[in-house]
């Protein structure tokens, strides 16, 4: 496997992120892995590179610029609570990122998946609802809430979310509002619940917030919402 680092541009920043390539032969098809509101992280490239093991090109992109973790809750939740707000940001960042890596010639011509953990999930979301030619998303206890559902109908990648059932941060109100977008969108998604599952479920470092009725790691739902992924792109990248 090659780990490189890519710099790329994005919203006016200048993006840091890590390529991992697999052995063998190229093209091969890509996925975009976008990180927790804190940044680009371990957990991030960790599971670029479990993507790259699989036989894709992973890249694990950057979120605030210059690689930079804001491990502080207080700190970061601002950045990203204005994300949320301006839509056109947060697809500006991920748009970056999906021109960096089709751009290089590992890809090629293959298509190109997008996955997200928590705000990671929501940037690979509204990458797919900006009408960016990506074939599947995957989104891990993701927010679904977006200020533009209206946009759902540029949606052209299959959509897969994964969502602990009792998160407190992904209410079921905003599940009914995230199932209404889909359908007036005429996107081809899904959603799987995890009963007893909270934020957070795929993150083994998850307990160090020291909020465990907020965000938890649950070994089965990871591993669940990983094979679902996996399933989706074997449909979807092949």
């Amino acid at each position: 496997m090659q780990d490189i680092e890519l710099a790329y541009a994005a919203d006016g920043l200048n993006m840091k992120g890590r390529l991992y390539l697999p052995d063998g032969a190229a093209p091969v098809a890509g996925v975009l892995v976008f990180p927790e509101a804190f940044g680009l992280g371990e957990h991030a490239k960790s599971r670029a590179r479990r993507l790259a093991e699989l036989g894709y090109a992973a890249l694990a992109a950057d979120l605030h610029g210059d690689a930079t973790l804001i491990e502080d809750l207080g700190a970061v939740m601002p950045k990203i609570n204005d994300l949320r707000a301006n839509p056109e940001h947060t697809r500006a960042r991920a748009g970056g990122a999906l021109a960096a890596l089709a751009s290089r010639p590992e890809i090629g011509s293959k298509p190109i998946a997008a996955i997200g953990f928590c705000f990671g999930g929501t940037m690979a979301l509204e990458l797919a609802r900006g009408g960016a030619d990506i074939k599947a998303v995957a989104g891990f206890h993701s927010g679904l809430a977006t200020t533009r559902p209206e946009d759902a109908s540029a949606i052209k990648a299959r959509i897969l979310v994964c969502i602990g059932a009792d998160d407190p941060g992904i209410p079921a109100e905003q599940r009914a509002a995230f199932e209404d977008e889909m359908r007036a969108g005429k996107v081809n998604w899904r959603m799987d619940l995890y009963g007893g599952v909270v934020h957070s479920f795929t993150n083994e470092h998850a307990d160090r917030l020291g909020r465990p009725e907020f965000a938890r790691y649950d070994a089965e739902a990871d591993r669940l919402s990983w094979a679902a992924m996996v399933d989706l792109f074997k449909q979807t990248l092949h």
